[in-house]
């Protein structure tokens, strides 16, 4: 009796397991349909998805789809409880799980680079955070959907936005840790045009230079046995770098040393950072030479790749970043010094090379989106980025420049701006301090103080000297207009400059505190500076 209750049992099991796979069956194909007369989820073939990846997505079918979703609330509950350390993996997952998906990559993506990173009370935890957000499309999306411009746009947005803007109170140390970062990659002193000449894989590479070369006797007589063993020795030191036991078995020959150096440069660089040197040295020959160490710098390439990669070559939204971004890296786009050991501040002049690009890009952009707008909001932006070139070039010595850039001014604005230039100029920086706090006041004076030092080291001595002028003018229009009280009193002039000169004894190489102190004494040994009339 017992046996026969068994059967039964084991029977009806198994019926009742048929009807459920069959229930599931005609659900699925149901799924199936409902997906694609709906658009509902991508359930199609991925491009450059790993194994795992493609195995997953094509075992799962439309299910995948409701396990993205899983992964979804799942993300939400952690990030409700403030437990994020899943997040990074999870969000992973959901990319392969939809890697079409890119509204919701962008989302994650933006979701750890601002609302999470800020809940962060370490720089160093915020920093991880937003390269998480910046890795997932990067390294992961773009990978499965090369094509889509979507990504591309988030991308340089969160170079442009987050990295580049003074809004977040961290961005000091991301522009530190991103600048360190791609020395790291690129080397000390980049040969962008030797690395777009270098083989562009592995493949070409032992092509160019095969088993039996000069390459690798001298690799094996070091002790790298192939071409894995370099390249992971290259990797190792930071900045990257060929082991030195391997180059000093072909020191004699400069030109392969540079060929070799500039290969593994480019293969890492495309590796780590998904950077390709020929892209960078077209933006390069197209606007000017960047330093690829600034965020903005990073924000044109990613922006750029959009614009490549959409339809018609042509996406407002890109082209805007790109318009932005080469004009902040005019503003701010050349770095002096690094902070390497606290990543608390960072020396940022403009690249003034640049000025003639950011002013054709405007015309460029209108001319594209504008045409036969007479409100024109490029043509706006174009003015006041013309009033700023104005200033920044007559400030850092490049007095002909300015008065080109006046000209243009005063055909953009004609019967307006009938002052000289020098009149000009000084009355643009006045408005900066005109009703300004007193630390606003302090910030712009010292930041005039410090470029004026800094030229005096670097023996631009015009530089230098306009800096210092532009210094005392600000200094002098802010005490006679606000400091009349002492709480918006400035210190003493002499007291500021003494102050900033001590401050970068502190951070300067003695090679250089040693050139600073002989400068000052030629300075202080000479009359007061007459009209500027040399030119940068």
């Amino acid at each position: 009796m017992s046996k026969f209750r068994t059967l039964v049992m084991y029977f009806a099991l198994i019926c009742v397991t048929l009807v459920l796979l069959f229930g599931v069956n005609r659900m699925e194909r149901r799924l199936d349909g409902a997906v694609a007369e709906h658009n509902l989820r991508f359930t199609g073939q991925i491009k450059n998805a790993p194994p795992l990846v493609t195995f997953t997505t094509v075992a799962l079918g439309s299910f995948r789809g409701l396990v993205a979703d899983l992964l979804w609330l799942r993300a939400g509950s952690l990030q409700e409880k403030g437990s994020y350390f899943e997040m990074v993996q999870l969000a992973r997952w959901i990319t392969d799980l939809q890697p079409t998906f890119s509204g919701a990559t962008a989302y994650l993506a933006w979701n750890m680079a601002y609302n999470i990173s800020v809940t962060c009370s370490s720089f160093e935890d915020r920093w991880r955070w937003v390269n998480e957000g910046i890795k997932l499309i990067r390294d992961q999306a773009i990978e499965y959907n090369p094509e889509d411009p979507v990504l591309y746009k988030e991308l340089a947005w969160i170079f442009q936005h987050k990295l580049g803007n003074i809004m977040d109170d961290a961005n000091l140390f991301y522009k530190n840790r991103l600048a360190i970062l791609i020395t790291n990659v690129a080397g000390i002193k980049p040969d962008w045009e030797a690395m777009a000449a270098a083989p562009e894989s592995e493949r070409a590479f032992m092509k160019e230079y095969p088993e039996d070369s000069r390459v690798w006797k001298a690799a094996r007589a070091a002790g790298f046995e192939d071409y894995a063993a370099l390249y992971t020795a290259f990797k190792q030191p930071e900045p990257s770098a060929l082991p030195q036991a391997f180059l000093n078995r072909i020191a004699d020959d400069e030109e392969l040393t540079k060929k070799l150096n500039a290969y593994f440069h480019a293969e890492y660089l495309r590796e780590r950072l998904k950077l390709d040197p020929k892209v960078i040295v077209e933006i390069n020959n197209e606007y000017g030479e960047m330093d690829w160490r600034v965020p903005e710098s990073q924000a044109i390439y990613w922006a750029t790749m959009g614009i490549k990669r959409t339809p018609g070559h042509k996406d407002l939204s890109c082209d805007r970043i790109i318009t932005q971004s080469l004009y902040e890296a005019f503003r701010s786009g050349r770095i002096l010094m690094i902070d390497e050991q606290a990543f608390e501040s960072i020396t940022l002049v403009p690249n003034l090379k640049l000025v003639d690009a950011v002013f054709d890009r405007f015309v460029k952009v209108q001319e594209i989106y504008e045409k036969d707008n007479p409100m024109s909001t490029f043509r706006s932006a174009r003015i006041n980025f013309i009033k700023d070139a104005i200033t920044t070039l007559y400030n850092y010595g490049s007095f002909s420049k300015a008065a080109e850039y006046y000209k243009k001014l005063q055909a953009e604005e004609p019967g307006t701006h009938k002052m000289p230039l020098e009149g000009f100029v000084m009355e643009q920086w006045a408005e900066e301090v005109r009703d300004a706090s007193v630390k606003k006041a302090s910030e712009i004076v010292s930041g005039l103080i410090f470029r004026s030092v800094y030229y005096l080291i670097y023996n631009d001595h015009d530089a230098a000297v306009a800096n210092e002028r532009m210094a005392r003018y600000i200094y002098n229009k802010y005490q006679r207009e606000m400091g009349d009280q002492p709480r918006t009193s400035l210190p003493p002039y002499a007291e500021m400059k003494k102050a900033m000169v001590e401050n970068l004894s502190k951070t300067l190489n003695p090679a250089l505190v040693e050139i600073l102190k002989q400068k000052i004494k030629e300075d202080q040994a000479e009359p007061a500076a007459g009209p500027l009339k040399s030119d940068q």
